[in-house]
């Protein structure tokens, strides 16, 4: 079993779904108090995840913040290194790059990039990512990018801005199994979503493939393993399962086509076949209730810290005894104070059982 430090996954900052701005900017410095390792800021197609970042970074001063995630088809690599290195130099050193392809819908709906070839457009990026954040003249002929281009006036330039540190934390969103090979080979962590603790073994294992292709140790103990994962704190169970359906339907249901959404494969792969195409079903339908009051209190319970504070207690030793070394919270609450006592409640738990790292 191994310690696991605490990240708050703060969400799509000004969504619907997530608490007002102010109350976001308040979590994340609750955390912080609470000795929270680091804060997560996702991106979709609303707020972009840098821009948040570096205004959290101005009002927080030692909890690291991560993206969680940029998305590849939304800028060139060497934007990517620019931003990156921006970011650690603004935080001092404490920003965190997490990328992930998005899915078809995003990618070439919203922002006009090619969905082919996600693992091999990752792999190519991520090299010219880190090849720009060495400080090296880009130099790059790739199936997928070219730098810089041939025949034209472009030369290979250097990075100007030197970063606070040599090497930037670079985690990758990943679902199925070649992906968590190639996270394995070429990043220092992973940010998965719906993670299973029972399952683990099969992730590790794709992951260790990755690590030996790359002749890097497979023990993975420098790999950081951080899920994303809802806690719903309530002594009404019913209540605080209710409070995650939404979020799990989105994904489950809504987030792709029937032929396209790697979530709800996911479901699929964890055993809840019907229970998915049900979902996907009425979600696509514009029935997104129906959708979420469809999803099993058995995967939700599989996917999610629900209950009171002593279930919570005896359930969170599953992630720590599936290799989790960053713990994300996502807090779930009907107010700013309940998802404020939520962060709070967690860092006390893990200090309680003993698994604080």
């Amino acid at each position: 079993m191994s310690l696991m430090r605490l990240g708050l996954m703060v969400g799509y900052w000004g969504s619907a779904q997530a608490a007002p701005m102010s109350g976001q900017l308040a979590m994340v410095q609750e955390a912080e108090r609470a000795g929270y390792a680091v804060a997560w800021v996702a991106e979709a197609y609303g707020s972009d995840a840098p821009t948040v970042l570096g205004w959290l970074g101005a009002q927080t001063s030692r909890i690291d913040l991560g993206s969680g995630i940029m998305q590849i088809p939304a800028r060139t690599p060497a934007m990517t290194g620019m931003t990156a290195a921006t970011l650690d130099t603004l935080t001092d050193g404490r920003f965190r790059l997490g990328l992930g392809v998005s899915g078809p819908q995003v990618s070439e709906g919203w922002h006009g990039v090619r969905f082919g070839d996600p693992l091999g457009r990752t792999r190519e990026y991520v090299e010219i990512v880190q090849q720009a954040l060495r400080r090296e003249r880009l130099a790059y002929d790739g199936r997928h990018f070219t730098l810089p281009l041939p025949d034209g006036p472009g030369k290979a330039l250097h990075l100007t801005l030197r970063p606070v540190r040599e090497q930037i934390p670079i985690y990758l969103a990943a679902i199925g199994p070649k992906n968590l090979e190639l996270a394995g080979e070429i990043a220092d962590g992973w940010l998965p979503v719906f993670y299973i603790p029972e399952r683990a073994a099969d992730f590790v294992a794709s992951i260790q493939v990755g690590r030996e292709r790359a002749g890097r140790d497979t023990d993975l103990a420098d790999f950081d393993i951080a899920p994303n994962v809802p806690v719903s704190l309530g002594s009404d169970l019913s209540r605080a399962f209710d409070r995650v359906r939404p979020y799990a339907a989105l994904y489950v249901g809504g987030m792709g086509s029937t032929r396209q959404n790697f979530y709800n494969q996911l479901a699929v792969r964890a055993g809840f076949g019907a229970e998915a195409a049900r979902v996907q079903e009425l979600y696509l339908d514009r029935r997104p209730r129906e959708a979420a009051a469809a999803l099993p209190e058995e995967f939700l319970d599989q996917t999610a810290l629900v209950g009171d504070r002593a279930r919570i207690a005896e359930r969170v030793h599953r992630y720590a005894e599936a290799g989790v070394t960053t713990l994300g919270v996502t807090p779930y609450g009907d107010s700013l104070e309940e998802r404020l006592a939520t962060i709070r409640t967690m860092a006390e738990v893990l200090e309680a059982e003993g698994l604080a790292g």
